[in-house]
């Protein structure tokens, strides 16, 4: 599950950042509002941590602009404005859930993992005959579950959010491998070549686009 972080405090974003690492989570930092409001719409995140005073652009604005581009990532709102009409104008502007700072770290985590539950948007994505199981980090193939490694099922994630779309090579390599591309090395081309023998008859599902990179069809081309 990948988490942004987005606090202009670097104190507290590291140590955010390194607990949540610990409880299993990949996690990005983000200083400011204008590149958070950018990094949210391009890098695939189950759940954004969102400070309301930041340097520029407020959490306020980060979120509204969010929600009216169609984001439905679910948004937990940091602050120290503890006051109940600040909480409810932190709601009504597109935020799931409030923290108060300071705040203990299990209140952040319980609430991090009520957010994960509730979003239905993030516990099923289904692609045709295929469905990943995000709650359970599970890949089902006609309702019966593929037999795959954590890194084969977070490149096919990957593959899932961007269905019909093509993923360049080197997006796999930073997102799925969390490295800068490399023109040399073949990650992608073998674990592409294993899913394909996993999914068997379904191995059209993930078409090559020679030069650039990869797409996931959820239904067979003519």
């Amino acid at each position: 599950m990948k988490v942004l972080i987005v606090e202009d405090d670097a104190r507290v974003a590291k140590f955010v950042a390194r607990v949540l690492t610990e409880e299993g989570y990949v996690t990005d930092i983000c200083g400011n509002g204008a590149d958070a409001t950018q990094q949210a719409q391009t890098g695939m995140y189950d759940l954004i941590v969102l400070d309301w005073m930041l340097p520029d652009l407020d959490g306020l604005s980060v979120c509204r602009t969010l929600r009216r581009a169609g984001f439905v990532t679910p948004i937990l709102m940091l602050t120290a404005r503890g006051e109940l009409r600040e909480r409810v104008l932190g709601l009504e502007t597109g935020a799931d859930d409030y923290l108060v700072k300071p705040f203990e770290i299990e209140e952040l985590l319980a609430r991090i993992r009520a957010l994960v539950r509730r979003s239905s948007a993030f516990s099923r994505l289904h692609c045709g005959d295929l469905e990943m199981d995000r709650m359970n980090r599970r890949a089902l193939l006609r309702g019966s579950a593929l037999d795959l490694t954590g890194r084969e099922y977070t490149l096919l994630l990957h593959l899932a959010h961007r269905v019909d779309r093509v993923v360049p090579k080197s997006e796999l390599l930073a997102h799925v491998w969390e490295m800068k591309f490399d023109p040399g090395t073949n990650l992608v081309e073998v674990h592409v070549s294993r899913l394909r023998d996993k999914l068997g008859a379904h191995a059209w599902m993930i078409e090559t686009v020679r030069g650039v990179g990869y797409r996931l069809r959820a239904e067979r081309a003519p």
